[in-house]
């Protein structure tokens, strides 16, 4: 799976690990940086990240901030993009099954290497359901359709 990774200087540390994990595990990455704990503005890379999901030059993206919160807000201003804040592999699988997440944001201060890679293993194992959920997840990025129930 080509999987695209970004993060703040806070995350540089948990996202090396990561990195390395994956392409052990087989996985094509795509390290959006940065290569530094120098301090970096968050918002700069979760966009970075989300253009590249968006584009589809990525199956799967992968946020990581001190707190997650900030780079996944910056990754959900892109419409193409459904980014989703875990801190346990149940929520990462859900996130997928329920709503097609593409995008998985962990936060680095408060999630450690195994639990991190316990989420992604969930989140890239698992299908999105579809059925009942679809019609949810086509309003995600389609605001014009608030409101229209299905």
């Amino acid at each position: 799976m080509k999987i695209a990774i970004a993060s703040d200087h806070a995350a540089v540390d948990l996202k090396a690990e990561l990195t390395d994990w994956l392409r052990a595990e087989g996985h094509e990455v795509n390290d959006l940086g940065p290569a530094t704990a120098d301090r970096v503005d968050y918002p700069d890379y979760g966009y970075k990240l989300a253009a590249v999901v968006a584009a589809g030059d990525a199956d799967r993206g992968i946020a990581l901030c001190g707190s997650g919160i900030g780079i996944s807000i910056a990754v959900n201003r892109n419409p193409a993009c459904r980014a989703a804040l875990v801190s346990e592999p149940l929520s990462a699988a859900l996130a997928r099954e329920h709503n097609d997440a593409n995008v998985l944001a962990l936060g680095a201060r408060l999630t450690g290497v195994d639990m991190a890679r316990a989420c992604i293993t969930a989140f890239l194992s698992t299908e999105f359901g579809g059925g009942r959920h679809s019609g949810r997840v086509e309003k995600l990025s389609q605001p014009a359709l608030q409101g229209a129930s299905r």
